[in-house]
């Protein structure tokens, strides 16, 4: 596991521009941020779980959990590995018969079997140096003065939390722009 640091999901959040989906980690020891776009049902799952939803039949990623487990195998991490011409990378980190075994998965797969089998979601270092995101100085110093985890009392986020997301605005309307843009023939 050498340079690789862990994250956790920040939030799911919902393209207005499109179908697709951004699940937002967020680097554990240091301000940063990693988005990486997802499809609406793998966001489903990704959400269903975060929310410990109970269902009535298993969804696949909790089909996949389960045979893990009756196979004897145990979940120990899930990892996003590399970034190539804007696709992301990602390993399922299986102990099985005293041998560890990687197993090549989307990541947002590997985001939603590790929230099931609540282990822990790491990046390379590499890929967060590449395509992390660091909220503005001003913007860093307003939430760490104030508590970062303030609710309301319905348990709804203050619009200070909310501001602390504002860095990922310009990155969607700048992807929006681009979609607009694949989306007209060319001249």
């Amino acid at each position: 596991m050498p340079d690789m640091v862990e994250v956790v999901i920040d939030s799911v959040r919902v393209s207005l521009m499109s179908t697709q989906r951004v699940v937002v980690l967020r680097q554990t020891d240091v301000e940063r941020y990693l988005p990486i776009w997802v499809g609406p049902f793998e966001a489903e799952s990704i959400t269903v779980a975060l929310q410990e939803v109970e269902l009535s039949r298993p969804m696949t990623h909790d089909l996949l959990k389960n045979a893990f487990t009756l196979l004897n195998g145990k979940i120990l991490r899930v990892e996003i590995v590399s970034l190539k011409e804007d696709t992301y990378y990602g390993n399922i980190v299986v102990e099985a018969d005293e041998k560890i075994i990687n197993i090549d998965a989307r990541p947002s797969d590997a985001i939603a079997l590790a929230v099931r089998a609540h282990v822990p979601i790491l990046v390379s270092q590499a890929v967060m140096d590449e395509a992390g995101i660091v909220p503005d100085r001003n913007l860093q110093e307003e939430t760490s003065s104030e508590s970062a985890e303030q609710l309301a009392p319905g348990g709804e986020a203050e619009p200070e939390d909310e501001k602390r997301l504002d860095v990922f605005e310009d990155f969607l309307k700048k992807l929006g722009a681009e979609q607009d843009d694949s989306d007209k023939p060319n001249s």
